[in-house]
């Protein structure tokens, strides 16, 4: 049994109760306009370049089987277009400027990796989140994965977007202390437009995790013109208290930290120039959840 891994991210404080070591999955369904993670959508490993660490060597230029595919006059080097993700440019950078994204890894190297902080988990409560990217892309993968998480005694948590088929999420959900369900917005026509997809997959499958009982936390992203409107979080607000397993909402200030992630992989960032709300903005969507009587916190 093996998946696709990007990251595996150790001493996380935002993925769950307590320190935790996130597992970033390669592969999502979703194209999000703020995304943080764009490097996680190809569902297969890709080369990502850092000019900061570039020395200007020319190993990669000489390392690359495919014309073209690499331009040294670019800021971005690489000619996505052209280029076959072969890592062969990446293994012959000695800076690092070249990166290969994403490998594959068994469930027990990934338990191996996660267990080394067991420690950290037994004193503040953590343990092993499934993050992405979207883990029901790695369905199979992801639900073996929580299951020996599970027998090792491990505290786990799956983060997603809720976007998959029912069966798999349910059976992920037999194996999870909780889920960390994204919801960005409810009009239909809006959501395909900003996130890619449809909304009634999502909408049913929360409804679905509240038939399971497994206990829920809504993560909204508050993005200034996309989601952030007063109409969208009462909408949020409304299904979140008519779900018994869902008491908490998280609201998820925007940042711009993402945006290098798509000049790397050469793709036109939308939101450039785009402002995180301020507190006072924050504040004002965080009583509209209040007023349904959830707890609502504002993250960062």
């Amino acid at each position: 049994m093996k998946g696709l891994v990007f990251d595996i991210q150790r001493f996380s404080i935002h993925d769950g109760p307590g320190i935790r070591t996130t597992v970033f999955f390669k592969g999502c369904p979703l194209r999000c306009q703020w995304c943080h993670n764009p490097e996680s959508w190809l569902g297969k490993p890709q080369v990502l370049f850092y000019a900061n660490k570039c020395i200007g060597c020319g190993g990669c230029l000489k390392a690359c089987p495919i014309k073209g595919a690499l331009d040294k006059q670019s800021e971005t080097r690489i000619n996505h277009k052209l280029c076959t993700d072969c890592g062969l440019c990446a293994e012959a950078c000695p800076a690092e400027a070249l990166v290969l994204c994403g490998r594959e890894m068994t469930v027990e190297e990934v338990i191996e990796e996660v267990e080394k902080d067991r420690p950290f988990y037994e004193t503040s409560g953590g343990g092993m989140t499934l993050s992405g990217g979207e883990p029901l892309m790695q369905a199979e993968f992801a639900i073996a994965l929580l299951k020996a998480g599970k027998s090792a005694g491990l505290h786990t948590v799956l983060d997603t977007s809720g976007y998959g088929k029912a069966e798999h999420l349910r059976e992920a959900a037999r194996h999870v202390d909780l889920v960390l369900f994204d919801l960005k917005v409810m009009d239909a026509a809006r959501h395909r437009e900003v996130v890619g997809v449809e909304a009634r997959v999502i909408h049913d499958n929360l409804r679905m995790l509240a038939e399971v009982g497994v206990p829920v936390i809504i993560r909204v992203p508050v993005i200034p013109t996309r989601t952030d409107s007063a109409e969208n979080l009462r909408a949020i607000a409304e299904m979140a208290a008519s779900l018994p397993n869902v008491r908490q909402v998280d609201l998820m200030r925007y940042n711009r930290l993402g945006e290098s992630k798509w000049q790397r992989l050469g793709r036109p960032y939308e939101l450039n120039g785009l402002q995180p709300p301020d507190d006072e903005g924050m504040n004002r969507l965080k009583a509209i959840v209040e007023a349904e009587k959830l707890e609502a916190t504002v993250q960062g």
